[in-house]
């Protein structure tokens, strides 16, 4: 319902859709009986991660054989470091160029935390032609996911590299013995949908011995968002985990007793 709020054109953004918008406000039933699903993984083992996540994504697959779909373990045809480099350039000229005005006042610096100037620092040392080539190599990964859907109507992969961690930790610093070289290097996973253009979801995968949550992006093709959300239904009224493991935020009480 808000998606249907959201959706839709907007003169001020120039590339918004002229879809329906009323549409994701519909009934999600769909019939998904021989839909292909690519499942990820940690991508060949490109990716590190933290023991526990993949087995806890690898049950939730069977979720999706039982609603009809065939799921497979699929690999993109792309060198994901390449995919990396080429997002990290994109950053710093994107969010570094957002902060720079800020960082170039002295007083206003001060107050920004080390990341966010790590960030301007790394735009102000980037070439015009650093950021077209890692334009160029974007495109590249466009096409290389193009040619996945065009294998499959879904991608999978885990919605984080870790679980949830000490909020008094900053960021983490390694996943399962693999040092991480950025503060957002842990979370990488969430990349090639980004990159791709694809509406992505998260679905709950379940919960580990302590308890703590993992989920799985629901990848589509670009402008499949009704496609993901419809898809996502049908995994949610078959595991029913808002039944069996209920938010804390949905019980008045606690509600009332964290209320700021």
């Amino acid at each position: 319902m808000l998606l249907s709020v959201m959706a839709g054109y907007d003169r001020r953004a120039l590339f918004s859709t002229r879809d329906r918008q009323g549409q994701f406000a519909t009934p999600l039933e769909c019939t998904l009986e021989g839909k292909r699903v690519g499942y990820l993984g940690d991508c060949g083992g490109y990716l590190p991660v933290e023991p526990g996540v993949l087995d806890l994504c690898g049950q939730a697959l069977d979720v999706f054989e039982h609603l009809g779909c065939k799921v497979e373990s699929a690999t993109p045809d792309y060198d994901l470091h390449t995919l990396w480099q080429s997002w990290l350039t994109l950053r710093f000229w994107q969010t570094g160029g957002a902060l720079k005005d800020r960082y170039q006042d002295p007083l206003k610096r001060a107050m920004m935390k080390p990341e966010a100037q790590w960030e301007v620092e790394g735009g102000l040392r980037l070439t015009g032609y650093e950021v077209f080539d890692a334009s160029v190599a974007r495109i590249a990964w466009i096409k290389a996911v193009d040619r996945l859907f065009k294998i499959y109507d879904f991608l999978l992969l885990p919605t984080a590299q870790v679980f949830p961690f000490d909020a008094q930790t900053h960021w983490p610093r390694e996943i399962n013995g693999h040092a991480m070289d950025t503060y957002h290097r842990w979370m990488e996973v969430v990349l090639p949908a980004t990159m791709a253009g694809c509406p992505a979801l998260s679905i709950p995968a379940g919960f580990n011995d302590q308890g703590l949550p993992m989920g799985l992006q629901i990848i589509g093709p670009r402008n499949s968002d009704l496609a993901c959300l419809q898809l996502a239904y049908a995994y949610e009224n078959a595991t029913s985990w808002i039944e069996n493991r209920p938010s804390l935020l949905l019980d008045p009480e606690f509600r009332n007793t964290h209320r700021r």
